[in-house]
């Protein structure tokens, strides 16, 4: 398993006042496999998602990434995992505007190491697999939602990154462009084995799925396979 979340539980405040964003949740996502978070606003799934992502600690239960442990690291480990095994793509975009498509592409590789000629070239590649090589030299300010989203896909995958988190990535997006890039999520899960999970409240996108899992009140309340074919 790629990601494992154990009896994890996160909790707010004390005594009578708190409050369990999370309550003892388990579940594991496979290599290779596209997982869809849904639920009410307010249910956990973006909280249960940035656990996942090494941003949040839980208050208890147990976290695993690839095979290792990581509720148990020191705020200076966290982020070798982030870097090493995570791409996030966040319903912002959140591109820098002063930096190019390319530009903000290879940020995301320098912080990973790699940098120079070998950043520029992997940053063209990446912006070949998303099919926008074409705009590199473009800010983002002159991109429509859908290439931004493309560009925070590109970025996502700088450094080959084995899982793959997405918040509300068809946002905003008309049924045309939001339908490439689930088609884009769905390949890098079953042709290049990343493992892909996606908070979504759009219905258009539950084909996707290879399992959704509803979450509320802070808990599981149900999942399975959905059977569309996108």
């Amino acid at each position: 398993m790629m990601i494992e979340v154990c009896g994890v539980t996160k909790s707010y405040g004390a005594g009578d006042a708190t409050v369990h964003a999370l309550n003892r949740v388990d579940l594991s996502v496979s290599a290779g496999e596209m997982l869809f978070l849904m639920g009410p606003s307010g249910s956990g799934k973006t909280t249960l998602l940035s656990i996942m992502g090494c941003i949040l600690r839980p208050t208890s239960g147990a976290v695993r990434i690839a095979g290792q442990e990581v509720t148990g690291l020191s705020e200076r480990q966290l982020p070798r995992i982030r870097l090493e095994q995570i791409g996030f793509i966040f319903q912002g975009f959140n591109l820098f505007p002063a930096l190019t498509v390319r530009e903000n592409i290879e940020l995301a590789l320098n912080l990973k190491g790699i940098r120079g000629n070998e950043s520029r070239r992997r940053s063209e590649v990446l912006l070949e697999r998303v099919g926008l090589r074409d705009k590199a030299g473009q800010w983002p300010t002159n991109l429509s939602g859908g290439q931004k989203q493309r560009v925070a896909i590109a970025r996502a995958l700088a450094g080959e990154p084995g899982i793959i988190l997405a918040d509300e990535p068809t946002a905003a997006l008309d049924g045309t462009t939001g339908r490439a890039i689930l088609d884009l999520l769905r390949e890098l899960a079953h042709e290049k084995g990343r493992t892909i999970v996606v908070v979504t409240h759009d219905n258009r996108a539950l084909p996707y799925a290879d399992r959704i899992v509803t979450i509320e009140d802070g808990q599981i309340s149900g999942q399975g396979p959905e059977k569309g074919d996108g």
